[in-house]
């Protein structure tokens, strides 16, 4: 997404004045963030970062347990190594991610997480990496040509997500089954089960590429941002992780991620709506 990373890059660029790698912004013990005396970070096991991720959701998150891989791994894999922390991830289900990170089980969350209003209340997210819209997937050959084609019909998405929310608020679908993997929806739309899928588009788009049978159609304009996701209180944390998110856009190291796992625009050529 060359025009949309752009956006991004300039957000991340601006984050990174007046906040340095591993800097808190002040010297409170607020139960996350740098230490002002000691210079370090406080996360639930000292020297470790441990992150929640619903795996699999590729090309963000993907592999096999340890050998997680995926632009979500590999850019907290590299904000890790910035910090001086071991990242450990953690799979888990993205219907309960958010309370279990409010719960104290992670120091943070990285699973292409929308930022939104309702998840703000339980906990604070990051600067914007990703602009990422939703898109409307369909097995070759159906009748569906737009989301105004889904009314009377049914419409699998992923629980908890926001593409389960367009689903269910903006469509006219008879129903919308939801699964605890999105891989479990795509599956279900190979076999007939549900008749299109509402996902985030640069996840549908990669899946077609091991599922020739399904297409994505139509990118649904949402202008959504991922962010990490932390505890309310884990403010040094939080601004530490986007002084490094920062420092590798500058670098060009945030770039050579996205490049590496989604190219410059994987929904680019498909009509939007």
């Amino acid at each position: 997404m060359r025009l949309r990373l752009t956006a991004v890059a300039a957000v991340l660029a601006i984050a990174a004045v007046g906040v340095g790698v591993g800097c808190g912004g002040d010297d409170d013990d607020n139960g996350g963030g740098t230490t002002a005396a000691e210079g370090q970070l406080n996360t639930i096991e000292s020297g470790k970062l441990i992150v929640g991720s619903d795996i699999p959701y590729a090309p963000f998150e993907l592999g096999r347990e340890p050998n997680y891989t995926g632009l979500d791994i590999d850019l907290v894999n590299e904000i890790g190594k910035r910090l001086g922390l071991t990242v450990e991830v953690q799979d888990t289900s993205f219907d309960t991610i958010f309370r279990d990170l409010a719960q104290g089980k992670f120091d943070m969350v990285a699973s292409s997480t929308t930022i939104t209003p309702e998840r703000a209340k339980t906990v604070s997210f990051s600067d914007p990496y990703y602009l990422a819209d939703q898109s409307l997937m369909v097995k070759k050959g159906s009748d569906i040509q737009t989301v105004d084609d889904v009314a009377g019909k049914v419409v699998g998405a992923q629980k908890g997500t926001t593409g389960a929310d367009y689903a269910e608020e903006q469509t006219d679908a008879a129903s919308v089954r939801t699964y605890g993997e999105i891989d479990d929806a795509f599956n279900a739309l190979e076999a007939g089960q549900v008749e299109a899928v509402i996902n985030d588009c640069p996840i549908s788009k990669y899946a077609e590429r091991s599922k020739p049978n399904l297409v994505v159609i139509q990118v649904l304009t949402t202008g959504e941002n991922y962010g990490f996701a932390f505890q309310k209180d884990a403010t040094d944390l939080r601004e530490a992780v986007n002084g490094a998110l920062a420092d590798m856009t500058n670098d060009g190291t945030y770039d050579q991620l996205v490049q590496k796992w989604v190219g410059t625009d994987p929904c680019k050529s498909i009509t939007s709506g």
